[in-house]
């Protein structure tokens, strides 16, 4: 059971009123995520924004890779749930590809590095070694892209944080925490 009372459209304020018509475009109903977050315009527009001028990062299946590797530290089960069901609809990998990525490890060299060094930035809150940063460099990834994997694993900290404090009920297919069962 939910933490918080999770607002219905209409409850919105005012000035979060318009971003559920995009996100029901995106998913076909608004997620409780998001209805959580509207209950803080200043926080749901810094997410959208933040989001927005990430999505023009890396490539899309990094990004999903990021999002349901950085998930799995977290134990968020909302946002592996929401990210396995992108992953499989929207990016169209398949499940071997999203296990994989839970463990932050992919069938790409060059994704793979991107997704342990997310994991390791998030497991050590930023303290990566140097050697970290070379593996990512020697992968292929220059100093911009590792702002953007960081930035990345910041957004989807956001939200899995957002969904843990709140215990925000699933509303995609449920997978499970455990990656061997999902």
């Amino acid at each position: 059971m939910s933490r918080i009372a999770i607002p219905a459209r209409d409850e919105a304020p005012a000035c979060s009123e318009s971003m559920p018509d995009a996100i029901e475009k995106q998913f076909g109903f608004v997620p409780n995520l998001f209805s959580i977050m509207s209950l803080s315009p200043s926080a749901l527009m810094g997410w959208v924004g933040l989001q927005g001028a990430l999505a023009k990062t890396l490539d899309i299946k990094t990004r999903e890779g990021i999002a349901l590797a950085v998930s799995q530290v977290n134990s968020c089960q909302y946002s592996l749930s929401a990210h396995t069901f992108t992953a499989k609809n929207i990016t169209k990998l398949c499940a071997e590809e999203i296990l994989r990525n839970r463990h932050a490890t992919s069938s790409d060299l060059k994704t793979e590095a991107a997704l342990k060094f997310a994991k390791k930035a998030v497991e050590t809150r930023g303290h990566v070694t140097e050697a970290d940063l070379v593996a990512v460099q020697e992968a292929g990834y220059d100093e911009e892209n590792i702002v953007e994997i960081i930035a990345l694993s910041t957004q989807f900290l956001l939200t899995n944080f957002l969904t843990n404090v709140f215990d925000t009920p699933i509303d995609f297919p449920v997978v499970s925490l455990d990656p061997i069962s999902a």
